[in-house]
């Protein structure tokens, strides 16, 4: 039998011009477009010509659509595939989507491109805090799996990984009926396989064997017969990973083991708990660094969390942090600001501590949690900008340095969190300066 002819690129979909094909499935194709308007790359999924008319998947296909078109403009996190726009052709209906270079994370499911387990983990608390976004919007997600899963690159490293591919999604606040037993049965938890009430346990158990898979070059559970497969979910224990990969604590196959247990109460209560266990195996030392002996992005988000300045920040702010700041180590005795000079960074004190100097006169001691240089922000013209102290590292330190340049590229909502921690840092301080003036004897 003859192959079908593929069909012809298009110029345009909808307003959107077409570059090239990303990919294609038996029901819908994927372009890379440029958004003219927007001056953008966006990914445009069409669903194909006749496939809402067939008779067994037309019904189907356009409840997967309605999934995601509902979703347009809501999910804002940096690891999750954002969704700009949504037409409801009648012969071809699309969706618009963030564009994320790279590819999905198929391929490092094979036995000989396996990642580093660091790396791993790294993918595995990022996706955690993601789907844990998700839940928190009323969603699950329902298709966790390797293909829905996208890594940006850079050279053989992974930069990022983001979720994709909402069609799956049930929405827990939706009035209209919602498809039930859908997603990809080598990831299906069992109450998934048995259509039974679903809670973000289910991708917790879908995340759990992405990672195994990750780890071990092969499913938690394989079978040439779908019948034997879901028996397996249903009644089998997945191989341990220290018995499968060299490298593997106890600790990491425990965390993995317990994602894919067969009854959600005994997996993980919800995504943080999840994430936290993810990310003390990194604390504890029980994955092994290889060659990436840099700071992994986990922790230094959980760094952040610990600090009085970012106490008001959610996940999502968090991660832009992470991503937008520059992150600076100082030794004992580097001098960051020099009186008379006019700056052009703040920074916010991670760890360590520095002095401030007025005249020779130590003023303050400033610690972890706590910001410097902030005038460099707030101040409303170039005069006030220049140090009036000398501040000098006391203790090696770690800071979490902006420029206003590089916080004006920050959501508003973040830019507003930061002004709101601002506030807060410079009415102590006027309360501790209020405090010396009234009680010299008490402060010294």
């Amino acid at each position: 039998m003859t192959p079908p002819l593929a069909s012809p690129l298009p110029s345009q979909i909808g307003k959107y011009r077409v570059l090239r094909l990303l990919g294609e499935g038996a029901t819908s194709e994927v372009f890379l477009c440029v958004d003219d308007f927007n001056a953008r790359e966006v990914a445009v999924k069409r669903v194909r010509a006749g496939a809402l008319s067939d008779v067994s998947e037309g019904a189907l296909q356009a409840r997967f659509f309605a999934a995601e078109a509902a979703l347009v403009g809501r999910l804002q996190h940096p690891n999750v595939v954002q969704i700009f726009d949504a037409v409801a052709d009648p012969n071809e209906p699309y969706v618009v989507m963030e564009y994320v270079p790279g590819t999905t994370l198929r391929p490092y499911c094979r036995a000989d491109q396996l990642l580093p387990l660091d790396q791993i983990v790294e993918i595995g608390f990022k996706c955690a805090m993601a789907l844990g976004y998700v839940s928190r919007q009323g969603l699950i997600h329902r298709d966790v799996k390797p293909a829905n899963l996208l890594a940006v690159t850079v050279g053989n490293d992974i930069t990022e990984v983001k979720v994709s591919d909402f069609g799956s999604v049930l929405n827990l606040h939706a009035d209209t009926t919602q498809v039930f037993r859908v997603g990809s049965l080598a990831y299906m938890s069992p109450e998934q396989l048995d259509g039974d009430a679903l809670d973000p346990r289910a991708d917790i158990y879908s995340l759990g064997a992405v990672l195994y898979h990750l780890i071990a070059g092969r499913q938690p559970f394989d079978a040439t017969a779908q019948s034997v497969l879901m028996a397996q979910i249903y009644g089998a224990k997945p191989a341990p990973l220290t018995e499968l990969r060299a490298g593997v604590d106890p600790a990491l196959d425990a965390v993995i083991q317990r994602a894919l247990a067969k009854q959600p109460g005994d997996r993980y209560a919800g995504w943080d708990d999840f994430a936290q266990a993810i990310s003390a195996l990194v604390a504890n030392r029980q994955v092994p660094r290889g060659g990436r002996q840099n700071v992994l992005d986990s922790e230094r988000f959980n760094l952040l969390r610990t600090l009085e300045f970012f106490s008001l920040f959610g996940d999502v702010q968090l991660w832009e942090v992470v991503h937008r700041a520059t992150w600076q180590r100082y030794p004992q005795g580097h001098l960051i600001y020099r009186k008379g000079e006019e700056g052009n960074t703040f920074h916010i004190i991670a760890a360590g501590s520095v002095d401030v100097h007025r005249d020779g006169v130590r003023v303050a001691h400033l610690g972890a949690g706590t910001s410097v240089g902030e005038m460099v922000y707030l101040a409303p013209n170039p005069e006030l900008k220049r140090h009036s102290t000398d501040v000098a590292v006391v203790e090696p330190a770690t800071m979490i340095s902006f420029t206003p340049e590089s916080l004006a590229r920050l959501s508003p909502g973040s830019r507003h969190l930061f002004d709101e921690a601002f506030i807060r840092v410079l009415v102590r301080r006027l309360h501790v300066a209020h405090e010396a003036l009234a009680y010299p004897r008490r402060i010294l």
